[in-house]
């Protein structure tokens, strides 16, 4: 069956690194898209590629490998990116619930309130803190003692790690259960917060074209919230006596191969304006590689004649 795997992750990897970077290029090249919510939904999309491309590939030449190795400074590098551009997921998320909150909320403010100036000093202290988080993170694991070098995990995660350990590591679990809450979960309390305040504002609008645009406007978003706070939650946010590593190898798949997969369909597929965008992209690609050749041809000829 490792064939069988190979291919279908492989398939996935592709999938969602193709598809997270078309979005990244239509926001950036097209000037409708130039705007608050596409800088962070491209981000979003970095952030994806970023994330299946720090586990997947490692998992795909261990797949058809005899040697199923990592070198220990590897696999602490690979903790620290893994730990940062995870917990940077949510505060990205959490940036685009602000934006929907004041585009229905405050609509007539939107442009004074949100702007791609704050969209980009968010992420850049959103970036500071979780690399420090990740930083500290990586550090008490280098600490511990090892009993053994097997992880059992398709690469470098923090439970599995802990779980090598020849002491109860009670350091990094109250660390996980306090400052990991903070950093990872106060995101999506923020996210309940603006969605909460959302539903407040459509219910006093008392309107059923207002709840559809609001719908329409949050469906997406709502979507990949689930998807990656129900990962994140079943993973790490529960007692250590309740891991089960095999279940976890299985949820962290889903985590880092499918859901940047279906992120770009999700938004893609329900954003008329990204359709549209990305059949810009194809028209322009298309006339540029149809005419190219005659023009060649024509310099060519002229200077002939």
């Amino acid at each position: 069956m490792q064939s069988v795997i190979f291919g279908v992750v492989l398939a996935m990897y592709l999938v969602a690194v193709i598809g997270n970077g078309l979005l990244v290029i239509v926001a950036c090249l097209d000037p409708k898209l130039q705007t608050p919510m596409y800088f962070l939904l491209s981000q979003l999309s970095f952030i994806d590629i970023f994330l299946t491309t720090i586990t997947v590939p490692q998992m795909l030449v261990h797949t058809l490998s005899m040697s199923r190795t990592i070198s220990y400074n590897c696999c602490m590098i690979q903790l620290f990116f893994f730990m940062a551009v995870g917990s940077m997921e949510g505060h990205l998320l959490a940036a685009m619930a602000y934006d929907r909150y004041v585009a229905i909320c405050d609509p007539l403010r939107y442009s004074a309130i949100v702007s791609c100036r704050l969209c980009l000093h968010i992420t850049l202290t959103s970036w500071l803190v979780i690399s420090l988080n990740s930083l500290l993170y990586s550090v008490l694991v280098t600490r511990l003692t090892f009993c053994g070098n097997q992880v059992t995990h398709f690469f470098c995660d923090i439970t599995p790690l802990l779980q090598l350990s020849c002491t109860r590591p009670v350091v990094n679990e109250m660390l996980i259960f306090t400052e990991g809450v903070a950093v990872v979960v106060s995101p999506f309390f923020f996210i309940l917060g603006s969605y909460a305040r959302i539903c407040i504002a459509i219910v006093c609008m008392r309107s059923v074209a207002a709840l559809r645009r609001a719908l329409s406007t949050c469906s997406s978003h709502i979507l990949v919230v689930l998807l990656l706070y129900g990962s994140v939650i079943h993973m790490y946010l529960r007692p250590s006596s309740s891991y089960d590593l095999d279940q976890d190898r299985q949820v962290a798949i889903f985590y880092t191969v499918v859901t940047p997969m279906l992120n770009p369909l999700i938004y893609s597929l329900r954003n008329q304006e990204v359709k549209r965008a990305l059949q810009r992209l194809f028209r322009k690609l298309c006339i540029s590689g149809s005419f190219q050749p005659s023009f060649q041809a024509d310099r060519v000829q002229q200077h002939s004649f």
